[in-house]
């Protein structure tokens, strides 16, 4: 079995309410204002591009700061830093290292992927970072090939790098639409709504 991981909210934290309410605790005092806040700085087009590769950061800090009425600096400083936000989550790492343990010890009919909406300068510092990076038989990062998720090119790319069938490979997504993508193409998917629960939903779907 193919088991393709999402990073952000699936092996990684991704909290982007908290993460304005952070940097910005005073354009983000209540719920709504955060909320309001954080879609729109990552649900934009701009955001988009930086995540496809065809933005840099700088460029998409100048034009957010711009556009949202922010202080360049203060934008600067969270887009910056948010490869630090991404922090392990330590269940989902653990059936990670469960699973590679396995197919280590000979099941050879289980590999490992990602397929990551990321844009580049996160990808790199990830890579650095987490060894465990290095025990996935292979993965996209969307600003590695200007594609990303729910576009089907992108499924189709890893698919096609990798040998991927479509009746033998599970997806993990924290997001809906990217669910919906992967089960477009025949693959069976899971829609992680609760990083404590994946283990259970992924062990039932490959009994």
């Amino acid at each position: 079995m193919n088991v393709v991981f999402d990073f952000g909210a699936v092996l990684f934290t991704w909290q982007p309410l908290l993460l304005v309410q952070k940097y910005f605790p005073t354009q983000a005092q209540t719920s709504e204002s955060a909320s309001q806040l954080a879609h729109a700085m990552f649900k934009h087009d701009d955001w988009k591009a930086f995540d496809h590769g065809t933005l840099a950061l700088d460029e998409v800090v100048a034009r957010t700061a711009a556009r949202i009425g922010l202080p360049h600096d203060a934008v600067n400083g969270m887009i910056s830093c948010i490869a630090d936000e991404l922090q392990p989550i330590d269940s989902n790492i653990g059936l990670l290292t469960r699973l590679r343990e396995q197919r280590d010890g000979g099941a050879d009919d289980i590999r490992l992927f990602y397929l990551s909406n990321m844009p580049v300068p996160y990808a790199r510092t990830l890579e650095q970072r987490h060894d465990f990076l290095n025990w996935f038989d292979g993965g996209i990062f969307s600003g590695d090939v200007n594609l990303g998720k729910p576009d089907l090119a992108i499924f189709e790319l890893l698919a096609a790098r990798h040998g991927l069938q479509a009746a033998d490979t599970i997806f993990i997504d924290d997001t809906l639409a990217n669910v919906q993508a992967a089960h477009q193409l025949g693959w069976q998917a899971i829609h992680c709504e609760d990083p404590e629960a994946l283990t259970g939903q992924l062990d039932a779907l490959m009994r």
